[in-house]
């Protein structure tokens, strides 16, 4: 590796973002290559750091660190769109907390009077709370500030982006044609965006693998209220039934939230996969190829510590 190499980093979500800015950072001369900017799924995420239903266990425990130090740091600037908050994670079942949550600040189990009406269980911990859309724009900011570049259009094949001394693919679901991998499948996710009542601490329910999920992010003046989970649709179409489901769902455990008005509605499709693929390999003519896709819900929670494990790919080349 040497300093000024072109680095070309396919997709401007949020694990694509965060790589181009640690590659820029250690000297490469980064160029995003993305058909949007930022990323519509990141961009619609609620979104609350922590390993949401990603495998393998033993790598999202540290990536999942890492990126939490990372956020811890970053939430000590305003502009970054991070904030460590406080609030509670139930369940309507006698369930025990995973083993990430035990470790977080704050933690500990509530008692029946903390916890909404129909729910038999729930710890409180204080977790970093991330505003996508100020978050997103931060990162691009970073990047700018590194030197590196970004070129919006639509590739049709990893080949494609001419010479560079490496490729990153973090194109999501993107990866699906580009690889081709079939085995990166869309999970639709829909939030909606309400005026904030003077909320908080967030709320959020261990669903299980249920797709009518519930979670109450709130950002300041806004609350994002979530969510679904539909394996398989890849439709970006606001969905009016799903919408007043989730609506239903979040003012019932928060009353407050039934004055509150409707400012927008925010819809993504996690790029899912059995595992997550962090891993180096050659294209045809060479050029090394690192791949960083398949996060699925877990984007955000592992975005700081996929992109270390790709800069080490790269430096090693």
């Amino acid at each position: 590796m040497t300093r000024n190499e072109r680095v070309v980093v396919v997709g401007a979500g949020v694990s694509g973002l965060t790589t181009a800015v640690l590659l820029a950072e250690a000297g490469a001369a980064v160029e995003v290559i993305a058909d949007r900017l930022p990323g519509p799924t990141s961009l619609a995420a609620g979104a609350m750091w922590g390993p949401y239903l990603v495998e393998p266990k033993d790598k999202v425990d540290q990536w999942s660190r890492d990126s939490l130090a990372e956020f811890e740091t970053l939430a000590s600037d305003p502009a970054t769109g991070v904030r460590m908050t406080s609030g509670i994670e139930a369940s309507r079942h006698a369930e025990a907390a995973p083993d990430w949550a035990t470790a977080l600040p704050g933690f500990h189990p509530c008692d029946a009077a903390e916890l909404p009406e129909g729910f038999a269980s729930g710890y409180r911990f204080t977790v970093p709370l991330i505003d996508m859309p100020v978050y997103l724009d931060y990162l691009q900011r970073r990047l700018q500030a590194a030197g590196g570049g970004v070129e919006q259009r639509t590739l049709r094949s990893l080949s494609e982006p001419g010479p560079a001394s490496a490729i990153i693919n973090c194109a999501g679901l993107g990866s699906r044609a580009l690889v081709p991998d079939p085995n990166v499948r869309p999970i639709r996710g829909q939030h909606v965006v309400v005026t904030n009542p003077g909320l908080t601490e967030f709320f959020s329910e261990d669903t299980g693998a249920s797709p009518d999920l519930l979670c109450i992010y709130p950002h300041g003046d806004t609350v994002i209220l979530g969510g679904t989970a539909l394996d398989g649709d890849t439709s970006l179409d606001g969905d009016t039934e799903a919408a007043a489901g989730i609506l239903t769902r979040c003012i019932a455990v928060e009353p407050r939230l039934a004055n509150s008005r409707v400012l927008e509605h925010r819809i993504g499709a996690r790029p899912t996969r059995d595992r997550v693929r962090v891993e180096a390999a050659p294209l045809p003519d060479g050029t090394l190829l690192i791949h960083n896709y398949g996060h699925g819900g877990a984007g955000v929670t592992l975005s700081w510590g996929c992109a270390r494990d790709v800069r080490r790919l790269w430096t090693r080349k």
